[in-house]
């Protein structure tokens, strides 16, 4: 029995939002047997390339390995805690660098915010296409920076994990208990410190 057949997860917004937007959740199962999908993958990946940044800088870059890979088996090692756990099973690691300094040593310094809103377009459009996205910080960036020898100029970011929904009772415990949790946000009005 898969998640979605147990447990709704479009979450219980207090206005009406995009299908998309309202039905994308992080889960942390993985089906270990499906490959990914590569125009899914490439799309996400275009969706990224088209979002917005400062400027026009477009600081992102993306280490993009797939299941199966020795790639992908050297992200897994750096990541932290319990994601080494489960993210093994995803179809694909996205590693998502943010240039923080141009080629002359300025600082970029909205960058992190643009690869922020690079992954959030990448996991909306894998989500619109039947994919599912897990974004980590629990990884070790100056493992990921030696291993793939990542220039001083770029810093990683974050960890995407992306693939085909799996079986939530494949994980083990807590991960499944948190798996299976009824999806929560703070209220509209506890994040609005301001709205005039």
């Amino acid at each position: 029995m898969s998640l979605t057949d147990t447990v709704t997860r479009t979450a219980d917004t207090s206005f009406p939002l995009l299908p998309a937007l309202a039905e994308r959740w992080s889960p942390r199962a993985f089906d270990a047997e499906a490959v990914i999908d590569q125009d899914k993958l490439t799309a996400a990946l275009e969706a990224a390339r088209w979002s917005p940044s400062a400027n026009n800088s477009q600081p992102w870059r993306f280490i993009v390995a797939r299941r199966g890979s020795a790639a992908f088996d050297t992200i897994v090692a750096n990541l932290m805690g319990f994601n080494q756990a489960w993210a093994g099973a995803a179809g694909a690691l996205v590693v998502a660098l943010a240039e923080v300094a141009d080629a002359e040593g300025n600082e970029r310094r909205w960058a992190t915010y643009d690869v922020g809103q690079a992954v959030a377009h990448f996991s909306v459009q894998a989500h619109h296409d039947g994919l599912h996205t897990h974004q980590m910080g629990g990884f070790d960036a100056a493992g990921l920076r030696a291993a793939f020898d990542i220039d001083e100029r770029f810093v990683p970011v974050s960890v995407t994990a992306v693939g085909m929904l799996g079986d939530a009772e494949a994980l083990p415990e807590p991960l499944r208990e948190r798996e299976l949790a009824p999806r929560t946000r703070n209220a509209l009005d506890e994040v609005l410190l301001v709205n005039a």
